[in-house]
C-alpha cells in the first residue's frame, strides 16, 4: 500500500488590527487533521470569511516543502475584510503518515 506523509495544521487568529466584527478574539482557531478533518472547538466559531481566505492555502501547507518555496515560509494569512484586519497564523503540528489507497 501507498503511504502518504502529511502535517495536521492549526489556524490561529494571530491579532486583529482592526474592529472584530464577527466576533472572534485573537487565540480562536481551527485544526485541520488527518488530511481533510476540520475541528473547531466545541462552544467556539470560525468566520466563513476568514476560513474562505486560508483553505486555498492548507493543502499546500499540509505537505514538504521546499525550503526556497514561500509557502514553506509565510505563515500568515488575511481575512478579507479591510475593517477587521483579521492576521491568521498557520502551524504545524506533528506529521502523520495515511494510507493513500484510502484518501481521494
Amino acid at each position: 500500500m501507498a503511504q502518504m506523509d502529511l502535517f495536521n495544521l492549526k489556524v490561529v487568529v494571530d491579532r486583529i488590527e482592526g474592529r472584530s466584527v464577527c466576533g472572534m478574539q485573537v487565540g480562536d482557531f481551527f485544526e485541520l487533521r488527518n488530511s481533510s478533518e476540520l475541528k473547531i472547538p466545541q462552544g467556539k466559531h470560525f468566520c466563513i470569511y476568514a476560513l474562505q481566505s486560508v483553505l486555498p492555502f492548507l493543502s499546500a501547507k499540509q505537505r514538504t516543502l521546499l525550503k526556497s518555496d514561500w509557502l514553506s515560509i509565510d505563515t500568515e494569512f488575511a481575512c478579507p475584510d479591510p475593517e477587521e484586519k483579521l492576521i491568521m497564523r498557520v502551524e504545524r503540528t506533528n506529521s502523520i503518515t495515511l494510507d493513500a489507497d484510502l484518501l481521494t
